[in-house]
C-alpha cells in the first residue's frame, strides 16, 4: 500500500521583523520524498542535522529500500533481528488500523504490492486471478506477530510494507522532537502529510491548500484549511498508476482484500484529527480502497476523523464531500 507524494500545498507565511524571534525553515529529501519544517525557536537553533540523524534512525528501521533495514531483513527471512521501538510503534498502530478497518489497510500486503510493480521486489507478468490468489495467502496482519521482541510470520513469504504509514511516523518523530526542544510553533509537512502546533510568524494557524487531482500538469486547489494543532494526510491515485498494453489502469493503492490494484470511485482522501500523523496516514490508505460507500459507513462511527473526499460520480464528473465537519 504504497501512498504517492501527494497534493498538499503548504501556505508557508513568513514575514518577521527583525527584533522578533523568527520562523526557521529546513527543507530536505527523506523517505523517498522531500520535506519542509518551518519552526520557532528562542534560541535561533539550527536542527538540521538532528532531524536527518533521526529520519536516517527512522529508515534504517522501516525502508524497504534499503536493503540492510530492519524490515527488509526481516522481509528476506532474518528472524533474529530485534525490532526497535520505532517499528514496534507503527506496527502496534497498524494492526489497530486494520482491525478497524476491516483488513483494507494492511502493511501485509507488500508481496502483491511487489507484484504489481509498485514496490521494491520484482514485479510479475501476466498477474492474473490464478497468481494473485496464490500470493494472497501471504497476507493478512492476522498473520504477524511480535513474540519476545522480534516477528514472527506465519510464512517467511509474508512481505512488510510500512510505506503508507511510515512518513506519518517520521513526521511525528520529528514533531516530537521539536516539542522537546520547547518548540510549540511549528509546521512539518513531508511528502504532501502535515503536522502542525502553534502558529506561524503572523499569529495565525497554519493555512494548507488541498490539491485538485489533475493530471494534465495544471494545478488548481479544492479547498485551503486552517489546521489548529493538527495532523492532515491524504492519499490518491490520480497520479500514480500503470496502464498496460491493452489500456487497462492499475493503481498503486492495492485492495488486500482482493489482491487487485484497481481503483475504486475516490480519486482522493484527505483526513484532519488530533490524531499522530500516523494514524491519518493509515486512514487515508485505508479510504482509497474502500470506496466512497463504506468511507461514509466508517466515519459514522469515527467522530475524530474529519475527512475531504474528491470522487467520480456515475455521470464520470468530479465531485467533493466534506464528511464529519471537515473544515471549511
Amino acid at each position: 500500500m504504497k501512498k504517492a507524494t501527494l497534493f498538499l500545498s503548504i501556505l508557508f507565511l513568513i514575514s518577521c521583523s527583525d527584533n522578533e524571534v523568527k520562523h526557521q525553515k529546513i527543507s530536505g529529501n527523506a523517505f523517498g520524498t522531500t520535506y519542509n519544517i518551518i519552526y520557532q525557536d528562542f534560541d535561533n537553533s539550527n536542527f538540521e542535522k538532528q532531524i536527518d540523524s533521526l529520519i536516517y534512525v527512522v529508515n534504517k528501521s522501516m525502508s524497504t529500500y534499503m536493503t540492510n533495514s530492519d524490515i527488509s531483513k526481516i522481509n528476506q527471512g532474518d528472524t533474529t533481528i530485534k525490532i526497535d521501538n520505532h517499528f514496534k510503534e507503527v506496527f502496534f498502530k497498524s494492526q489497530r488500523i486494520f482491525k478497524e478497518t476491516d483488513g483494507y489497510f494492511d502493511p501485509t500486503v507488500g508481496v502483491l504490492v511487489n507484484a504489481w510493480g509498485f514496490g521494491p521486489g520484482n514485479a510479475i507478468a501476466n498477474l492474473d486471478d490464478e497468481k494473485i490468489d496464490s500470493l494472497k495467502q501471504f497476507v493478512g496482519f492476522e498473520k504477524v506477530q511480535i513474540v519476545d521482541g522480534k516477528i514472527k510470520k506465519e510464512h517467511p513469504a509474508i512481505y512488510f510494507d510500512f510505506n503508507a504509514i511510515a512518513k506519518g511516523y517520521g513526521i511525528d518523530e520529528i514533531g516530537r522532537y521539536l516539542e522537546s526542544r520547547n518548540c510549540s510553533n511549528y509546521l512539518i509537512e513531508l511528502g504532501g502529510e502535515i503536522r502542525a502546533r502553534g502558529v506561524n510568524d503572523i499569529g495565525e494557524f497554519w493555512n494548507v491548500a488541498i490539491e485538485d487531482p489533475n493530471t494534465d500538469g495544471t494545478r488548481s486547489f479544492s479547498e485551503i484549511v486552517s489546521l489548529e494543532n493538527k495532523v492532515m494526510a491524504s492519499s490518491g491515485n490520480y497520479r500514480k498508476f500503470i496502464v498496460d498494453e491493452e489500456g487497462n489502469k492499475f493503481v498503486h493503492t492495492i485492495n488486500a482484500k482482493t489482491g487487485y490494484a484497481t481503483e475504486s470511485n475516490l480519486l482522493a482522501a484527505t483526513v484532519i484529527s488530533d490524531l499522530d500523523c500516523a494514524d491519518v496516514d493509515g486512514y487515508a490508505t485505508a479510504f482509497m480502497a474502500m470506496g466512497l460507500e463504506k468511507v461514509k459507513l466508517f466515519l459514522k462511527t469515527h467522530p475524530e476523523l474529519k475527512v475531504f473526499i474528491i470522487f467520480e460520480n456515475d455521470k464520470n464528473e468530479f465531485e467533493t464531500l466534506a464528511l464529519n465537519g471537515f473544515p471549511e
